[in-house]
């Protein structure tokens, strides 16, 4: 029942969401009406940052820049390390290699042998035994790296000195401020757990609002059995009120539904039920009652079929409940989940009344989801954004930068949508290409400004163009 197109839009809702709370290091801002030696430091704060990522294996300046790296092989335990696949995805860091504002390349002449005498610190050595280094290990290594070769090492110094602005206070402020960043990193594994859960539940609550969006229309049909019994009982009752039409009370749809064993049981376990809505339900069943499907549906002749009563039931959930602010806002109130899940699942509870109008009671309402791979689908997906964010945004910026966007203007969430299409597109190979790129066009269209369904489209395209030349991209 819960189709991948609410699958998707969950998995980017809660991804943005985390993203958002994830980031392990907060960088520091630059202050206002900076002293000397303030200044200075943190412009040596900024060069201190972008030597963690150049020593890690990232390119730093965009390409305008050969790294003093190049040529010597690689460190297998630190290229691309957790502490700095985090630095590198957070957007002051992005900010700062777009604009090339770093003034690292003044340390390319020490950079190497520094990095060179990284396997020397006891620190190393206790991080290559450790089977899985964690974040929190990274941190402990790069604050040995920082304290014992760069702020304590007098050639490192001596490079620093020719800065015309430099002073040893800005220095010490510095170094002070990038081993302040590192220490304060926050362990996202609480998070991302969080965040996990909350993808699972959201689509239980998916699976809830179908059955309470179907239990709406037992619970109307309660209410107008109610009115017309208040009505015979009333001092003067007329004669429409003693003998009342009873077409709507006794539609043959809401009678098979309230007694299909599936939904009576989702309805227990769940305890469903709209008594905290009272005046809802009757603003609800006015609307019914005064417009004129109602009109035309209870002046027909004859006894109606269930086909026909189902069909009733659908032009009403279409036309009157589906489309009113109320419910939307009651929804809301409910479940913060609920609201942008309307849509989708109303589409759900529409092919239900139809497939109940044919005959299929018993078989009526949908599951879940349709097979295992679905169910595993949401979070498969939202743990492989997840792990491969950094690698993705990279390939993002990239093209971002040849097709001359600004990309420190780019939405947040066009960044998330072109992520999770990536994770979906490298990982779901049994998934069109074109499929992948209509529904997160679509989620843009719906979810981001006005122009992002066109631009995440064109940088997608480029990113896939681009995957499949270097051979990464195998689909047609």
């Amino acid at each position: 029942m819960i189709n991948r197109v609410l699958i998707r839009i969950k998995v980017v809702q809660l991804l943005y969401s985390y993203l958002l709370t994830q980031s392990e290091f907060k960088i520091e801002p630059p202050v206002e009406n900076p002293s000397r030696d303030k200044k200075y430091g943190h412009e040596l704060y900024l060069d201190l940052l972008m030597m963690v990522l150049e020593m890690s294996g990232f390119d730093v300046s965009s390409g305008r820049r050969q790294s003093p790296l190049r040529g010597i092989a690689l460190n297998k335990h630190i290229d691309h390390n957790a502490l700095a696949r985090s630095l590198n995805g957070l957007d002051e860091i992005r900010a700062i290699i777009l604009r090339d504002r770093s003034g690292v390349a003044q340390f390319d002449s020490i950079i190497p042998a520094i990095y060179d005498a990284i396997p020397t610190l006891p620190a190393y050595k206790s991080y290559i035994r450790i089977k899985k280094p964690e974040l929190k290990d990274d941190v402990t290594l790069w604050a040995s790296i920082i304290t014992n070769l760069i702020a304590n090492n007098p050639e490192f110094v001596a490079v620093a000195r020719k800065n015309p602005g430099f002073t040893v206070a800005g220095f010490t402020r510095g170094v002070n401020s990038l081993m302040h960043t590192l220490n304060e990193y926050n362990d996202n594994r609480g998070l991302f757990n969080h965040a996990r859960h909350a993808l699972d539940y959201s689509l239980d609550k998916a699976h809830e609002l179908y059955h309470s969006l179907l239990l709406l229309s037992v619970e109307l049909t309660r209410l107008q059995d109610q009115r017309l019994d208040a009505a015979k009982h009333k001092f003067l009752p007329t004669d429409e009120d003693l003998h009342p039409n009873m077409r709507f009370v006794e539609n043959k749809f809401v009678k098979a539904l309230s007694e299909n064993e599936d939904f009576i049981a989702a309805v227990d376990e769940k305890k469903l039920n709209w008594d905290s809505d009272a005046l809802l339900l009757r603003s609800i069943l006015d609307k019914i009652t005064e417009s004129d499907l109602y009109k035309e549906y209870m002046s027909r002749e004859g006894e109606p079929t269930l086909e026909e009563d189902a069909d009733f039931w659908r032009q009403v959930y279409k036309t009157i409940i589906l489309q009113g602010d109320e419910l939307a806002d009651a929804l809301e109130s409910k479940s913060v989940y609920w609201n942008d899940d309307l849509h989708v699942i109303g589409t759900f509870v529409l092919k239900t009344i139809r497939r109940i109008g044919q005959g299929d009671v018993f078989g009526a309402l949908l599951p879940q989801f349709k097979d295992d791979e679905d169910s595993r689908f949401g979070g498969e997906l939202f743990e492989l954004a997840v792990k491969n964010y950094e690698a993705y945004r990279e390939l993002i910026d990239s093209f971002v930068n040849r097709n001359r966007w600004d990309a420190e203007r780019l939405a947040f969430m066009d960044i998330v949508i072109m992520v999770t299409a990536l994770a979906e597109i490298m990982n779901f190979p049994a998934i069109p290409l074109a499929v992948s790129l209509n529904e997160y066009i679509e989620i843009a269209n719906a979810y981001s400004t006005p122009r992002s369904g066109a631009f995440i489209n064109g940088i997608l395209y480029a990113v896939i163009n681009h995957l499949k030349e270097e051979g990464k991209l195998m689909k047609a």
